[in-house]
């Protein structure tokens, strides 16, 4: 398996396998191709050793044909961040199925990983109390654990099913469990009778304001770079998964640099009015 970045990961809704998947491309590529769709999810994709199990190619020959399977729709280069830390890695998703660039600028929008596969349904000796915790609303199971959070809220599951059309206003306008949980056990008496009622009540005064989409809008979990380089860019400037420069072009603006003549013309006119003001 691959350290952090690097990994491979196969990209959704790709059509079955079949023989002619690669037939369309060269050789190298279609060799290469092949390789990769028979990597598991994780495995090294770098130049590197996908050189050292290939070893008919040099690195530089991978290299060449990771560009043209990105430029062919089959792979795209994403920065994203490693769940449960802020470490960003960088990882190729392949996908048997060529896309056009559309398709992969969609997926990048859709700011999250692919769905992970379907739980087995439950076995049908299960209890009804099982299945009926599967059944659970968010706002439900937050209520259940607020005593959890301090033994003075807990709750009966009648007065948990009572409150939970409160609770879940607070989860439609942004609130997470943990912010729920420190916002209705902050401050409590020292004796509270009726959890319930004294729940009920905390809801209803403490409800906090509808937030703005735009001042809490997400951060992006994806950021396309290029497939040769790594350089990261938006998909509009990034056809094929690769930048200008990897694509062979010459870089849309030269950087502008005065001529030396220029530059000694003003150094002189400056010393000159420098003189003058003495």
């Amino acid at each position: 398996m691959a350290a952090p970045g690097y990994g491979k990961r196969t990209a959704p809704d790709q059509a079955p396998r079949t023989r002619d998947d690669f037939a369309h491309l060269p050789a190298r590529e279609a060799s290469i191709a092949a390789h990769l769709d028979r990597l598991p999810d994780g495995a090294a994709v770098d130049i590197k050793t996908l050189a050292k199990e290939l070893p008919a190619y040099g690195q530089q020959a991978v290299a060449s044909a990771l560009r043209a399977l990105s430029a062919a729709g089959h792979l795209r280069r994403f920065r994203e961040p490693v769940e449960g830390c802020t470490q960003w890695v960088s990882r190729s998703y392949f996908s048997r199925t060529a896309r056009g660039d559309a398709w992969w600028e969609t997926f990048l929008a859709r700011n999250a990983r692919p769905s992970a596969p379907s739980p087995a349904a439950p076995p049908a000796q299960e209890s009804a109390r099982q299945r009926a915790s599967h059944e659970r609303s968010p706002a439900y199971i937050a209520l259940a654990s607020l005593g959890c959070s301090d033994p003075r809220l807990t709750l009966s599951a009648a007065e948990c099913t009572a409150l939970e059309d409160l609770a879940a206003e607070w989860f439609d306008r942004g609130v997470t469990p943990l912010e729920f949980a420190r916002i209705l056990t902050t401050g409590l008496p020292d004796v509270i009778h009726c959890p319930g009622a004294f729940t009920r009540k905390r809801l209803i005064d403490r409800l906090p304001p509808e937030r703005p989409e735009t001042a809490y809008a997400p951060s992006p979990r994806r950021v396309m770079e290029c497939t040769g380089c790594g350089t990261p860019g938006r998909p509009e400037a990034l056809p094929g998964g690769l930048c200008r420069v990897c694509r062979g072009e010459a870089p849309s603006q030269e950087p502008w640099e005065p001529a030396q003549g220029v530059v000694h013309a003003r150094v002189s006119q400056l010393r000159a009015l420098a003189q003058a003001s003495r």
